[in-house]
């Protein structure tokens, strides 16, 4: 009688579970590196392309590991679920199977009969799909190999290429930017209302004068990363404004001067000059970032003061100069 459950365990030796896609056709996937565990999404037409010993890597962090190793912590954990629930009811089907033929196979009028009864009629063995997460606003379409992928936050490389766009990068770097300082009274008001109106100051202050500094930084890594194809340039050349000007002359025949107004170059110019100061003397003014910046509403001694505003100043100026190199870049 236990023959059709032994057959029941011989077909179960591997189970496949469906991963539904989202309404705009893309899997989750997650980062299989226990330091990361990024999750994202990628469009189910790309998957249908990789082979099982291709290689994916991760959006967030780069690792890479051979294209069966992405499955989601709730995929695995719920695909376990399933497998052990269709075993379950197959080892169920079987029994009642078995009983069945069981007592067909007794004789009738037998002066000793027996009889087996299983409980409960046929059950499911068909796996129901694992259920798709919610759709992720942030689609990219990698700029290297055309791969669809979705995240949120932030993505630095193509899962499918490995590819790092610097133009991503730096979209990612300015949103970031835009949201701390969007947010900068909602910390404050939670932070004082945890710890006190001295450390939301100290915090929030922090907030927009890191602002500053990552804009930069941000715009320096996208010109490093835009400029390979034009050849080798000075170490850090990317965080002055005079050689951004030259060499991007130098690349594609147009410079700051091409890309913003003569007030625009006098702003940027000034908040440069901020970082710097913040960068390399505690935001302490001295003569030599009067000079350079032309900024004549300091003395030497003072402090300088960057404002929310000043951050949504800078974040307008880089895009322009953003769109200025693409458009420079795109034009050879």
């Amino acid at each position: 009688m236990f023959e059709d459950a032994i057959e029941a365990l011989e077909n179960s030796k591997s189970i496949s579970i469906p991963i539904e896609e989202d309404k705009k056709g893309y899997i989750d996937k997650q980062c299989p590196s226990e330091d990361c565990e990024f999750i994202f999404k990628l469009h189910k037409y790309q998957l249908e392309t990789v082979e099982e010993n291709d290689k994916l890597y991760c959006p967030f962090c780069r690792h890479e590991a051979l294209a069966d190793s992405w499955y989601t912590i709730e995929q695995i954990e719920k695909g376990k679920e399933e497998a052990f629930n269709i075993i379950k009811n197959k080892l169920h089907n079987a029994f009642k199977s078995g009983a069945g033929k069981f007592n067909r196979r007794q004789k009738k009028n037998s002066f000793i009969s027996m009889s087996i009864s299983v409980k409960g009629g046929i059950k499911r063995i068909q796996p129901i799909p694992i259920e798709a997460a919610e759709e992720m606003q942030l689609e990219i379409n990698c700029e290297g190999c055309s791969a669809k992928f979705a995240v949120i936050g932030s993505a630095y490389f193509c899962p499918v290429c490995g590819h790092n766009s610097a133009t991503q990068t730096f979209s990612d770097s300015l949103r970031k930017i835009q949201t701390k300082n969007d947010n900068v009274e909602v910390v404050r008001t939670a932070i004082e209302f945890s710890s006190g109106k001295d450390e939301a100051e100290l915090i929030c202050r922090s907030i927009i004068e890191t602002g500053i500094n990552d804009g930069v930084m941000g715009f320096q890594r996208y010109c490093e990363g835009k400029y390979t194809n034009f050849g080798n340039y000075p170490f850090n050349a990317f965080q002055r404004l005079h050689q951004i000007d030259e060499l991007w002359l130098k690349a594609t025949g147009k410079g700051l001067n091409d890309w913003l107004t003569k007030e625009e170059s006098s702003t940027l110019k000034i908040l440069y000059n901020k970082r710097h100061i913040l960068s390399h003397n505690e935001g302490l003014v001295d003569d030599k970032y009067i000079t350079k910046s032309g900024d004549k509403t300091y003395k030497a001694g003072q402090r300088i003061v960057v404002s929310s505003e000043d951050i949504k100043t800078l974040l307008t100026l880089l895009e322009k100069l953003k769109q200025g190199v693409e458009s420079g870049v795109n034009s050879i």
